[in-house]
């Protein structure tokens, strides 16, 4: 009897410290508020599990054993504010304006499913710059890498769904998830231009905090978030009292872009597409070159701008020619400019790295001011009637043809290159004559010429007749 009165009494103990764990883990919340607020409330009493937990979910750099010994200095440092503390039930609280791109981390409470949605880098291909602009900051970037998509209020809706072109505009992909005051959802993101909305309720709206939109030719305005993909650096300067950046991408604005002070000099984070890029730094009113940046030109007037280039790394490479005091490497890609880009000697060639941006590409050698084509390269186009090696940066779509192996010459040509004969050269692998492009998302036509014989691609089933009756083969690229 006696024992078994020591086993409920175990029992009865083990099942209230339960209760009361389950009790402590229930008053740690994260929430939005209808002002716009982030509120963060937690049990000191919590497991640190718990602990931990929560304070992932609001991105605070701290452990659960500094709460417990009353350090609040981490969230201080990231501007939470101690709004009440009811013996071991701390409340905080942090408006949505003082969020930064380094704020939370993962939300582990909130985010148990994460959509693996594939971003599309760069999109709209043609933005060449840009930086986020809200009201309050709904939508930012965590250390883990996801992107955290916000929407305060409309608590009385069933069901909210993100949507945008990273997800290929899916109504019912990508459900948001409820909190109180608001709903909250954390995604996978490359560096990029993102269009989106919020479905509310069957209702398409667009980001009310956001303050950056764009027209989709359409008829329709969507929000624009931009993932930033580089950031400005200037060390020192610690007197100044503004520093900003001039460039090409924002047509040399010297007011605009405003760079945010560091311990140890000045930075700015923004989203800059593929392609070259100059710039100078404005230091109260006093435009000076990046000196950490060694790339830089003069422009028509003689101002001396810093360069950035961003895109694929090719590396060049000419064998032999040991005897040669200059190579010179120049393409479309900078405007056949012959003495910009030289080749550095190596032991059995001479070989140089160069960015260059997605795209089609003829290019040649300078060897001490003569001109030569790529001796190690098959493929070769043919632009102002001369004829240079072809290279297509970051391709994502090769072209075969199987057989023809007594053909001397085989052609690819389409509406991508206005149908010129000349077209693009293939070379010989194996069985195929095969070339890669890099081509934009869209419909292409396209023909092949073997030996002066204009045909359809035999492995493509997918073919259409143009205004002139003739027949084409089709390709779609997503």
């Amino acid at each position: 009897m006696t024992r078994r009165c020591g086993y409920f009494i175990v029992m009865a103990v083990l099942l209230l410290g339960n209760i009361k764990q389950a009790m402590a883990q229930n008053l740690n919340t994260l929430r939005i508020s209808k002002d716009d607020h982030l509120l963060l409330q937690v049990d000191l009493l919590s497991s640190k599990n718990a602990l931990d937990s929560i304070l992932k979910a609001a991105g605070v750099n701290a452990s659960p054993e500094q709460l417990k010994k009353g350090d609040f200095d981490p969230l201080a440092k990231d501007h939470w504010r101690l709004v009440e503390r009811h013996q071991n039930v701390v409340r905080f609280d942090r408006s949505l304006n003082e969020l930064n791109d380094n704020s939370p981390d993962h939300l582990d409470v909130l985010s148990l499913d994460i959509p693996q949605i594939g971003g599309k880098p760069g999109y709209p291909a043609d933005v060449k710059f840009g930086v986020n602009k809200y009201a309050n900051i709904t939508v930012y970037e965590l250390p883990s890498g996801l992107t955290r998509f916000m929407l305060p209020g409309y608590t009385d809706a069933k069901r909210v769904f993100l949507a945008g072109n990273f997800n290929d505009w899916s109504t019912l992909r990508t459900p948001m998830q409820e909190t109180d005051g608001g709903w909250i959802i954390d995604v996978k993101l490359e560096p990029g231009v993102y269009q989106y909305k919020f479905i509310i309720g069957g209702r398409w709206s667009t980001d009310p905090n956001n303050l950056q939109y764009a027209d989709d030719r359409a008829g329709n305005t969507n929000s624009v978030y931009f993932k930033y993909n580089y950031t400005f650096k200037l060390k020192g300067h610690n007197d100044a009292h503004r520093v900003t950046i001039a460039g090409d991408f924002n047509n040399w604005i010297g007011n605009d872009l405003i760079m945010d002070k560091t311990a140890d000099g000045w930075q700015k984070e923004v989203y800059l597409g593929y392609g070259k890029h100059e710039y100078r730094f404005v230091v109260d009113r006093n435009e000076i070159a990046d000196p950490a940046n060694p790339a830089q030109e003069k422009d028509a007037n003689g101002n001396v701008n810093s360069v950035i280039r961003l895109g694929e790394t090719i590396h060049f490479r000419l064998k032999g020619y040991n005897e040669a005091k200059k190579v010179f490497v120049a393409g479309n890609f900078n405007n056949w400019n012959p003495e910009e880009l030289r080749l550095k000697k190596t032991k059995d060639s001479w070989a140089l790295p160069v960015v260059l941006s997605p795209g089609n590409y003829g290019y040649k050698f300078i060897v001490d001011g003569n001109w030569i084509p790529d001796p190690s390269n098959g493929n070769y186009t043919v632009e102002n009637g001369k004829e240079n090696s072809f290279i297509a940066v970051k391709p994502n779509y090769t072209f075969h043809l199987k057989g023809h192996a007594e053909a001397k010459s085989v052609i690819l040509t389409g509406n991508f290159i206005q149908w010129d004969p000349h077209g693009y050269t293939m070379s010989r692998d194996g069985d195929d004559w095969v070339i890669s492009l890099y081509l934009k998302p869209g419909k292409y036509l396209y023909k092949f010429i073997v030996d002066g014989q204009w045909m359809l691609d035999p492995g493509n089933r997918y073919w259409e007749r143009d205004h002139d009756r003739n027949s084409n083969s089709v390709l779609w690229v997503e």
